[in-house]
């Protein structure tokens, strides 16, 4: 089981209450109290950079991006590669190194901050962080990271260095997670890629109805048994 950690004075506005507000705070508070407090409450951090500096801003989208895990989907191409790609896949192996690079291999820049490194690289110590790496041979390609509490997963972001490696990451996550009796697979926002991958948005709205079920019983199969 995870290990709970301290709490934080920290409180949240509902999103519930937010109106049209996707920000619904402002402020740097990596401390694992405060990230679990947020991703239950439907919330994450999103820093972004701006002329004044870096914002880390705490978002609960109107539209939220899930994939409907009772209802997989994997185009023809991306089947074919699931049954046949050269690939080894771990999970909880490399943790630390998967967040490294998604937050390096972005032409764009990166949200990812290494006090986020440190703090998440914490909360997978305490048993709440994971990843799935993709492996050619002994170097690292691809891989996925997120936050699990019960029956819901938050990703984070994924990265990949060789074709798909990033996709056999992101199915094989669903694949699992599917399996194991969780119930919402939260994506955060939606982009092309994603919706390449069967991801679809709902309303804050009902992602918060269905957050709150999930994280109140845990999984048929806990991800520190998936290793």
């Amino acid at each position: 089981m995870p290990i709970e950690p301290p709490t934080t004075d920290v409180q949240f506005p509902n999103p519930r209450q937010a109106g049209r507000r996707e920000i619904v705070a402002v402020g740097e508070d990596f401390r694992a109290g405060t990230l679990l407090k947020a991703y239950r409450a439907g919330i994450f951090p999103w820093p972004h950079h701006l002329d004044e500096g870096i914002v880390v801003a705490w978002f609960s989208p109107l539209k939220r991006t899930v994939l409907p895990l009772d209802a997989l989907h994997w185009s023809r191409s991306l089947k074919r590669t699931l049954r046949k790609h050269p690939f080894r896949v771990t999970f909880d192996r490399a943790f630390r190194e998967v967040m490294i690079a998604c937050g390096s291999v972005r032409e764009e820049g990166t949200w990812i901050l290494p006090s986020m490194v440190d703090a998440y690289t914490e909360l997978h110590r305490l048993g709440w962080a994971h990843s799935v790496e993709v492996w050619d041979a002994h170097a690292l390609v691809g891989g996925i990271y997120g936050i699990a509490i019960g029956r819901a997963l938050s990703a984070e972001s994924m990265f990949h260095k060789r074709t798909d490696a990033s996709k056999i990451a992101f199915a094989t996550l669903a694949e699992k997670m599917a399996a194991s009796g969780f119930e919402v697979f939260d994506a955060q926002v939606l982009n092309p890629h994603l919706a390449s991958l069967g991801c679809v948005e709902i309303s804050r709205s009902a992602y918060l109805d269905k957050l709150a079920k999930a994280i109140a019983r845990e999984p048929d199969v806990p991800v520190s048994a998936w290793a």
